[in-house]
């Protein structure tokens, strides 16, 4: 493929800001290898010596950055997105310990719905999201000189592949739209106008209203 005067070649994977990207859309090795790299840490979150609050900042600075560097640009299945949850549930179980019963007396393993009260936070789902839905903004607001810009805008020539419809970068955002605000864009070019007209000053605002959706 030729870009202005420049050739690129055509390869199957390749590795971008330290993320590999492969020619069939998915992220779900490069989450598996993030995950599992990120397990020696476990160690540190179990220590009795720490705090709980110290514990907590420890992941929200040190783990989940390293989790989610680049995932502006994920196209996430459900799939990829439980393994992100089952992943911060193992680290908040960690951080938070077992719970003991106040009728039998017994120690138990905390249930995933109970991590909604103690861990007050955005989900790391919710923040993938906060973050993919501000690179979009960001990337659309670049103009037309930028070759990201017109990788975003550009409309594909030739059909798409029998089957089952991979999902798309720009599937999520339209998810994300729907979801942070009931809008829907329906073409390319309505997607462009919506996402230039959002806006999504930090996490915060955007993750806590998606949590109460």
């Amino acid at each position: 493929m030729k870009v202005d005067s420049s050739s690129i070649e055509r390869l199957e994977e390749f590795k971008y800001l330290g993320t590999t990207l492969t020619n069939q859309n998915s992220i779900q090795e490069e989450i598996k290898s993030r995950l599992k790299s990120m397990n020696a840490c476990y160690y540190l979150l179990s220590s009795r010596l720490l705090s709980k609050n110290l514990k907590i900042k420890i992941y929200r600075t040190i783990i989940l950055p390293v989790v989610l560097h680049g995932c502006e640009t994920w196209s996430l299945t459900l799939r990829e997105e439980r393994s992100l949850r089952v992943f911060e549930n193992r680290v908040l179980r960690r951080v938070f310990g077992s719970k003991r019963d106040e009728v039998t007396g017994e120690w138990r393993k905390l249930r995933n719905e109970e991590f909604r009260d103690l861990y007050s936070l955005p989900n790391i789902v919710r923040v993938v999201k906060s973050r993919r839905m501000r690179w979009a903004g960001h990337v659309v607001r670049m103009g037309e000189g930028r070759g990201v810009y017109r990788v975003v805008v550009g409309k594909p020539e030739g059909k798409r592949s029998l089957g089952r419809p991979r999902r798309r970068w720009e599937d999520n955002i339209k998810m994300d739209l729907r979801e942070v605000g009931g809008v829907l864009a329906q073409d390319r070019d309505r997607l462009v106008d919506t996402v230039m007209n959002l806006r999504v000053p930090y996490a915060g605002n955007f993750l806590t209203s998606c949590r109460t959706s």
